[in-house]
Order: structure tokens, then C-alpha cells, then sequence
């Protein structure tokens, strides 16, 4: 286990020279201004516009186990959980990103996670990895305790003591166990900005993507594969390991998983102790008395339409706030020199759809989607689909500038260390960081500044 304390300026990476300490580089941190995130899609049509506006309700809403609990008008939570909301989760900078900021004088935000385990009279113990200033996490176990593979989301917190469920009384795993015996592995929310578009780009632009390239990536030790679906062998593509296969199952599984809520695509509860399960299943379904189109949604195809119309985050306009100048185009030409849009593909492209606001439209998303083993330092040991204990999928970089955590633990919110830690024994990035290493300050420091521009 790994405990961090974040600020929003954060130096390193520096040099001896003369006797004096010399800065070789620094991360700019998360550029201010405004959220350039969480606007709906440029040219929805009206109808698109009221699902989306819609779905950005249900991903604020706030469940409570029978939805009886002030400001918690949603029903369903528990019997485990993570979190009371998708946009707890899913928050910075804006809503359908990542976790929420660190406690700091510039945004006094706490972890939302630290309130939820004594939520409504909860008798949760939190565990030592969830911290004031720390990331929002979900903890997933490598092993069971015969040895054999695990790999499932553990939740956090049980709703036993709670004045919404009365009467139930299951415990918490026993996460400090986990930790000592090192089977927990952590992961923070993945942004979903711009799901829309991803989930638009053709099969055959990623095969040919991946597959591009081919002998500068063999030279640098870059391999790379796409995910895929066990039943119909179509390629997965959301997720820290590319493992759901679109949005609706993305958002039908953490609903479930994340808030405990069951719905129509998984409606059975995860924990069925007797005395802990309060609602007809599915807690989320259809509604078949709405007066109203939107009305007739589940929460989960709310969510999913939030998501799939939800604008990517965009760069940082060129007189706006972060790093700008001839810096950031300086490192835009190191960004491919050195061989980070190998993988970070910088744009791809849609193809037809039945909406015009995604039909043939470019997707500036920094990545290839596609999974690369990323070695024994970033390995958790989990296998989902085809994605190995070392695999995860390239992460969209569109919204970095404003991001705090990186990684799929959120073990750092310093850009360098994010770097720094691609490379490890047998990572397909040791060669682009070994580059990276190389280069001269400056050149670091404009390739620092162009990643905090996006």
C-alpha cells in the first residue's frame, strides 16, 4: 500500500550541478480557467439534446437504499458499495471525469468516500487507502483464498447500520489483510468523456491503427493488441483493461457493481444475505407508466446517453490559461519523436452513424485503444478478456491538463512520476522513456507543457 500527499504544484526530477540543487523539470500542474470538459456534443438535434440532459440527472443523482433518505432520492444501494453516485466518481474537472480533486486550499473538495462510510448511522470502517486528499478507489483482489484467480471489485462499504436498512448485518472484507498479503489492487474512475465518439470508431480503423507503424514500433519494443468479446469476438473498448464492449454494459455493470444497484442488463443483487436486500429486483428497470419519452428510461440507458453525447474534453485554447507558446509546439513535435503516439494515437475517426453530431467526425483522443503490457510495475495480475495481469488499455489523454491522479491506481498526481513509472521490466514503454530520460531539459519540459495543454 501506498499513501501520497498531493499538491497542485509538484517539482521534480532534479540535478546536482555546482553544489546547487537545479529544478531539470516540472509538471505545471492541472491548468486553471474553466472546466474544458462536460458540454453536451456540438450539433445534437433537440431530442438528442433532452436524452442527454436526461442522462446527466440520473449520473447526478443520489441513491439511497430504498430512496427515502434526504437528498438521496434514488433507489437501490447496497447491500455493498463504493460510492452513492456516478458523479462522486466521475468529477473532475467536471462531471463524466475522473476523481474528484485533493482537500487544498485552491479546492477545498474532500474525497467524497471519506462521508460514506458513516453515511445515514453506517457502521463502516474506512479503510487506510482512502484518504482526504487521496483519489476516489475501488479494490479488487488478485487471489481467492484457495489461491485460485479472482480479479472481482470488493466494495468498500455494506449499508449495515444504516436507518434505511434496518436490520442488515454483513461486514466489510477485511482490506488490511489484503493489503499485508498484497492482493488488493486499486483503480480510479476512468474519465468518460467523449464515449460517444469512441464507441463510434470502426473495427477495422483500430485493427489498421494498431498494425501501423509497424517497424518503428517493432524497433522500439512496442507490440500492442485489441480486447475482445468472448461471445461475438467483436473488439471491447472502455475500461483500464478495454474490457466492456459498449456503454450501456459499461454503465449497466458499474451501477451494479459501483452502487449496488440492480438493473435490467445485471439484475441480480451481488450479496443476497437475508435482511440486506430491501427492493424488488431489478431496483433499475424500464419504466412502463412515464408519461414521457425520457421519463421511460432506466437510469442505466440514462447514463449511457449521458455518456454517448457527452463533448471530449478539449485543449486549452491558445491565449487561455496553462502552458502555451512555442513550448507547447516545441513538445508537440517530442510527443512524436521520441515515440509516445506510437501508442497515444493522437486522432482517429468515426465512422457512419445514425446521428450526424458523431457520423465522420474526428476523434482527437490520444490513443490507440488498444492494450500493451505495461510490465511488473504497473501489473496488478488480474486477467480480463484478453488483457493479461500486465496489460491495460492506452488511457485517452483529451483532458489531461485538468486531471489530478494518474494511473489506473491514481497512485501519483505528479506527470513526471506518471512518465517515469511506464517503464519497468518488460514494458513495451521502457524504450519511449528511455527517450524521454534523454532528452534535454527544455525538450522535457515542453513535452510536460503540451500534455498540460490538452
Amino acid at each position: 500500500m501506498v499513501r501520497h500527499t498531493h499538491i497542485y504544484r509538484i517539482s521534480t526530477l532534479f540535478i546536482l550541478a555546482a553544489g546547487q540543487m537545479i529544478w531539470a523539470q516540472t509538471d505545471p500542474g492541472p491548468r486553471g480557467g474553466p472546466p474544458s470538459a462536460g458540454t453536451p456534443l456540438p450539433g445534437l438535434t433537440q431530442a438528442e439534446l433532452n436524452y442527454f440532459t436526461e442522462g446527466l440527472a440520473r449520473f447526478r443523482e443520489v441513491d439511497s437504499v430504498t430512496g427515502t433518505q434526504p437528498g438521496a432520492a434514488g433507489t437501490g444501494l447496497g447491500p455493498r458499495f463504493n460510492l452513492n453516485s456516478c458523479a462522486g466518481c466521475h468529477a473532475q474537472p467536471m462531471v463524466g471525469g475522473s476523481s474528484p480533486s485533493p482537500n487544498s486550499k485552491q479546492n477545498p473538495q474532500v474525497n467524497p468516500q471519506i462521508a460514506m462510510a458513516t453515511n445515514f448511522g453506517a457502521n463502516n470502517t474506512l479503510p487506510g487507502f482512502i484518504q482526504p486528499n487521496g483519489p476516489v478507489r475501488v479494490v479488487r483482489f488478485v487471489r481467492n483464498a484457495d489461491g485460485t484467480p479472482d480479479g472481482g471489485v470488493h466494495d468498500l462499504f455494506t449499508i449495515s447500520g444504516r436507518s434505511d436498512a434496518v436490520g442488515c448485518k454483513i461486514t466489510q472484507p477485511d482490506f488490511a489483510a489484503a493489503v499485508a498479503q498484497q492482493n488488493a489492487i486499486f483503480r480510479i474512475p476512468t474519465p468518460v468523456f467523449g464515449g460517444g465518439l469512441l464507441e463510434m470508431i470502426p473495427e477495422s480503423t483500430l485493427v489498421a491503427n494498431v498494425a501501423a507503424n509497424a517497424t518503428q514500433k517493432t524497433q522500439l519494443g512496442i507490440h500492442g493488441k485489441l480486447n475482445h468479446n468472448g461471445n461475438d469476438g467483436t473488439i471491447t473498448r472502455f475500461g483500464w483493461k478495454a474490457q466492456n464492449k459498449s456503454l450501456l454494459l459499461f454503465a449497466g455493470e458499474a451501477y451494479n457493481v459501483e452502487q449496488g444497484v440492480t438493473n435490467d442488463i445485471f439484475p441480480n443483487e451481488r450479496d443476497e444475505t437475508p435482511g440486506c436486500n430491501f427492493n424488488g429486483i431489478a431496483e433499475d428497470h424500464f419504466n412502463r407508466t412515464a408519461t414521457s419519452p425520457t421519463g421511460s428510461l432506466s437510469d442505466i440507458v440514462g447514463l449511457a446517453e449521458f455518456m454517448r453525447y457527452l463533448a471530449p474534453a478539449t485543449a486549452a485554447p491558445p491565449q487561455g490559461p496553462g502552458p502555451q507558446g512555442q513550448s507547447v509546439n516545441n513538445g508537440a513535435q517530442v510527443f512524436g519523436q521520441i515515440g509516445c503516439a506510437l501508442c497515444h494515437t493522437q486522432q482517429l475517426q468515426t465512422g457512419k452513424s445514425q446521428s450526424a453530431a458523431m457520423s465522420n467526425k474526428p476523434v482527437p483522443l490520444y490513443s490507440d485503444l488498444a492494450l500493451h503490457n505495461m510490465g511488473q510495475g504497473l501489473a496488478d495480475g488480474i486477467n480480463q478478456g484478453q488483457a493479461l495481469g500486465g496489460d491495460w488499455r492506452t488511457a485517452p489523454l483529451w483532458g489531461l491538463g485538468q486531471r489530478i491522479f494518474f494511473l489506473h491506481d491514481g497512485r501519483t498526481a505528479d506527470l513526471v512520476q506518471a512518465i517515469q513509472q511506464h517503464a519497468s521490466p518488460g514494458s513495451e514503454s521502457n524504450a519511449v522513456v528511455q527517450a524521454f530520460n534523454a532528452l534535454p531539459p527544455q525538450a522535457k519540459q515542453d513535452l510536460l507543457n503540451v500534455l498540460r495543454s490538452l
